[in-house]
């Protein structure tokens, strides 16, 4: 069996102080490694540097999603227990999606009571109750609010950013802004498209300057992207379901990038699954709906031609996805340097640009 085709390619040992639990103090001054897939090299920069690495005609892909605060805490009503939990996604009944962790056994006909632990100006509010309607097959529940509010209006209120595991801290203020991209439209996201968190206005304006331009997907990161690999054989990992949107705007983009011979440079792994996604439906055309696309050995590429990433965890789906990209020993390589040279890894690091 080819080794590629195995989990345990995709590991490596990360120092834990080189995990960013925090944002660098301006988005574009975080590092920048950049990686030459034909000539096999490898160079630093900073992010503010990308429109001087990139050509003019080339195109950025950016997925334009909104974290949603979807950390949730507060209490079985029946025990008064605690209880946190993340909210997934809303049923078209109005019914909600969750995950969550609390003492004893939860079942389905209790309450729980949830604390007000959103924005600053949501304090004063009256605890929110939820009533757990069905346990799911996956360990999830479904859960009704008991309120006549939005959906969005709620999570304001009662939910916190959902910060990955590996930061080992609650959200803070600066979080709300930070993990969430200056450029994020469509709420839907239970965690950030977070290669996307290194642009600012500013930025893509000197980008556009360079004639470089950027059209908009949408995929919808979640739960998924926190889960490990728990299969040593690629192909019996199953990928999370995520709703993905190539809209028609930027299916002309690229069709005016490409016959002019400029570049489609995805930003971060997520535009990566859109396109190569819709590019299997519908090539060419404007599609939206539901992926698994797991992108491993020996996947072609259809649509992306240049990739702007943050560094992953090991073992994991998005790990294996930007070695199909650029090589396995190549991106290796990589993770090596950026380790020798203290690059901040995952959601708050340091970036990678693959030409």
């Amino acid at each position: 069996m080819n080794s590629l085709d195995l989990i345990s390619a995709y590991d490596f040992d990360l120092p834990p102080e080189l995990i960013a639990r925090h944002p660098v103090e301006q988005r574009e001054e975080s590092r920048l490694l950049v990686i030459d897939r034909q000539a096999g090299t490898i160079r630093h920069h900073i992010f503010r540097d990308l429109p001087e690495l990139l050509a003019s005609g080339d195109l950025l892909i950016l997925n334009n999603t909104r974290v949603v605060p979807a950390q949730l805490a507060g209490v079985r009503m029946a025990t008064g227990g605690r209880w946190s939990g993340l909210f997934l996604r809303a049923d078209a009944d109005g019914v909600w999606r969750l995950i969550g962790h609390t003492r004893g056994k939860l079942q389905p006909g209790e309450h729980l009571r949830l604390d007000v632990t959103g924005a600053v100006e949501s304090k004063g509010q009256e605890p929110l109750e939820l009533l757990l309607e069905e346990k799911l097959p996956d360990g999830g529940w479904r859960a009704r609010p008991c309120s006549d509010r939005p959906l969005l209006e709620l999570l304001e209120i009662y939910g916190t950013m959902p910060l990955p595991h590996y930061m080992q801290r609650t959200a803070e203020d600066i979080d709300r802004q930070r993990y969430q991209t200056t450029f994020a439209e469509k709420p839907g996201a239970v965690a950030a498209p977070t290669a996307g968190l290194h642009f600012t206005p500013e930025l893509l304006d000197r980008c556009a300057q360079q004639g470089i331009s950027n059209a908009r997907v949408t995929l919808h990161v979640g739960l998924g992207t926190f889960r490990p690999v728990n299969v040593e054989h690629l192909a019996e990992h199953v990928m999370h379901a995520e709703w993905c949107d190539l809209p028609p705007e930027t299916v002309a983009a690229m069709a005016r990038t490409q016959a002019a011979g400029g570049r489609i440079v995805a930003v971060g792994t997520t535009s990566v699954r859109t396109l190569e996604s819709a590019a299997l439906q519908a090539p060419a055309r404007p599609w939206q709906g539901e992926t698994q696309l797991f992108i491993r050995p020996p996947f072609s590429f259809q649509s992306v031609d240049a990739l702007v990433t943050n560094f992953h965890l090991p073992r994991s789906t998005l790990l294996v996805l930007v070695s199909t990209f650029a090589g396995r020993d190549l991106i290796r390589q990589a993770y090596e340097e950026a380790i020798r040279e203290r690059y901040r890894f995952f959601s708050y690091g340091d970036a990678m640009l693959i030409l």
